[in-house]
């Protein structure tokens, strides 16, 4: 599926193209299933234009679950037939994961588990690997009280999982229908918008020691306010929070962490949450669907 100039999804349409070559360091994948994040959809509108470099046509997508095809000139990681995340965000946007086909460099993938299944591996690990490093970036640990905003999405419902596991008490804010699916992750729901400041300090008077924010605007004000004289915050989605004295991230591509999220994704101490599964050629409808935001967990496009 491909984009010959910036647009939406009306302008996704299926291409036949030349399959990717692969450079030493590299693989070929047989993509099974892609991800579908929201910076798919707001690369291929130009939303990210001033940053990141484009070739067009391109092909959407930096998740990707699939089985090695080829391996390039010194790869010595991974063999022909082997079962491989990844996620795929290279030095520029013209290749990506919503194809049959896909090379990456072995810095990018890691091992897929037998246990877990092709859908639930491609929505791992953009998501995966934010909640990750957000985390990490305000040093959530045993005894801390963290406030996640949008706690029921893609990447808050892994950042939930992860905190718990991690020892601190997670409070989640999202809307009243996802509060059981919030307790069944192990945090204390919160309903999002006006008063949330005041909601959360029923359940913790003294505010939090950590806050992480994946839907941004007047999440970033709260957590200001909640957070005292701390500046543990960690924003992916506002650049507000360099301002109030947190900071604004983007996720790294990082083997190790990935092939830790997919070890706890396989054996059941991780829950990917998939909400929709659609074939590739309906990648279109699956943008249209991301883009109104109310998808619990991630959307995820199967190859045939």
């Amino acid at each position: 599926m491909v984009l010959e100039q910036y647009g939406g999804p009306d302008e996704l349409v299926p291409r036949e193209h030349a399959d990717p070559k692969v450079a030493p360091g590299e693989v070929l994948i047989g993509v099974k299933a892609a991800g579908v994040n929201p910076v798919d959809w707001k690369i291929g509108a130009g939303y990210l234009d001033g940053m990141l470099e484009t070739h067009f046509p391109i092909i959407p997508g930096w998740d990707v679950a699939g089985v090695v095809e080829a391996t390039g000139l010194d790869v010595t990681e991974y063999s022909v037939g082997d079962e491989v995340v990844g996620y795929l965000r290279k030095d520029w946007v013209e290749y990506g994961s919503y194809a049959e086909f896909v090379s990456a460099h072995v810095r990018l993938i890691a091992p897929k588990p037998a246990s877990l299944d092709w859908t639930h591996a491609a929505g791992l690990p953009l998501v995966g690997l934010t909640a990750w490093q957000t985390l990490d970036r305000v040093k959530v640990g045993r005894g801390d009280t963290v406030l996640v905003h949008a706690a029921a999405g893609g990447v808050g419902s892994i950042a939930t999982q992860l905190a718990v596991a991690r020892g601190a008490r997670v409070l989640g804010t999202a809307a009243e229908h996802n509060h059981d699916f919030l307790r069944e992750l192990g945090a204390e729901p919160v309903s999002y918008g006006d008063g949330l400041v005041s909601r959360v300090r029923e359940l913790a008077p003294d505010g939090v020691d950590a806050a992480v924010d994946y839907v941004g605007g007047d999440s970033i004000d709260a957590s200001r306010e909640l957070l005292g004289e701390t500046s543990r915050l960690a924003s992916v989605a506002d650049p507000r929070a360099d301002e109030v004295g947190g900071v604004y991230m983007w996720v790294r591509p990082d083997a190790g962490q990935l092939a830790e999220l997919a070890a706890m994704a396989g054996d059941g101490r991780l829950r990917v949450n998939v909400d929709r599964v659609l074939p590739l050629e309906e990648a279109a409808e699956a943008w249209r669907l991301n883009q109104q935001g109310t998808t619990r967990g991630k959307i995820v496009l199967t190859v045939e």
